[in-house]
Order: structure tokens, then C-alpha cells, then sequence
């Protein structure tokens, strides 16, 4: 298949992505991902409900990649992550860019737009929105911010 194809059936069925790593270090501007797994997770939602892999190294050649790349419009993420001690899960949410992969170590320029990255994590799972479609109804980062409206509203 074509990167050409491949874009264009990720957006189509408007797929979401997933990276997990065994942690992540951040300088409050780079995101690394250190140990991140070499397959790229990519799913959609219904009706079609999708879900593959694809190589992390495929994933980062595709940035650029198509109408509405995510090098022209730069993806929301959330970073879940545990630090060290902590039982349950944190978040934040991150515009990421410039993906740079080195080995096992899977770097991204970042803007924070909520939440703390921390310096230091545990395990990290990153959840990036569809290609062209920032705070969507199907978007990772915009679910996240209705359900802290919601959460919000609930006090």
C-alpha cells in the first residue's frame, strides 16, 4: 500500500493513534518517549471500528504526508503516564510536532495545553487525534476536555 493510500484511508475512517513506552522524560518543550514499542497502535470508532499497526518508524514518515499532514496541522495528544509511586494514572494534553525517532527513543516537540508533563514518568501511553481533525467529536484531546467540563460542573 502507498503512503498516499494509507493517508487516505486513516482519514477516512478518522483513526486515532496510541505509542506506549516504558517512560518518558520532557524539558517542558521535547517529549521523549524512552523504550517506546516499535508498532504504532491505530484505531477508529464507529461505525467502521478499525483497529491495526503500523511500524512507530512508518508512523513518522507518514507526518508529512497528504492533505491536512500533521506536520501542516500538528496533532493534540494526551499523555497518560504514572509517576514513580503513584497507583493511578495521570494526563495531560500536548500539541506535539517535529517527531524525531532514534532507536528505541521517540522524540516530540510539545506545547502543553493542560495538565503537567512531568520531568520524569513511569510507563506512558500516548493517544494522538486523527489527522486533521483537532478537538473533534472523535478527538482523543477533546473527549478529554468535555469530561473535565463535566467533572467540573459536577461540584
Amino acid at each position: 500500500m502507498t503512503d498516499e493510500h494509507m493517508i487516505e484511508e486513516l482519514q477516512a475512517e478518522q483513526s486515532m493513534f496510541v505509542q506506549t513506552a516504558q517512560g518518558a522524560t520532557s524539558d517542558g518543550t521535547t517529549l521523549t518517549l524512552n523504550t517506546v514499542t516499535p508498532s504504532t497502535l491505530y484505531f477508529s470508532d464507529r461505525p467502521k471500528r478499525v483497529v491495526g499497526h503500523m511500524t512507530t518508524a512508518d508512523f513518522i514518515d507518514l507526518w508529512g504526508e497528504g492533505e491536512n499532514s500533521f506536520e501542516e496541522d500538528p496533532p493534540n495528544a494526551v499523555l497518560a503516564f504514572l509517576e514513580p509511586g503513584d497507583d493511578a494514572p495521570e494526563d495531560a494534553v500536548v500539541v506535539i510536532r517535529e517527531p524525531r525517532l532514534d532507536g528505541g527513543q521517540l522524540s516530540y516537540s510539545i506545547q502543553t495545553l493542560e495538565g503537567t508533563v512531568p520531568t520524569q514518568t513511569g510507563p506512558v501511553t500516548l493517544f494522538i487525534d486523527p489527522f486533521g481533525r483537532p478537538l473533534s467529536p472523535v478527538s482523543v484531546a477533546g473527549v478529554r476536555r468535555r469530561e473535565l467540563r463535566r467533572d467540573r460542573r459536577r461540584f
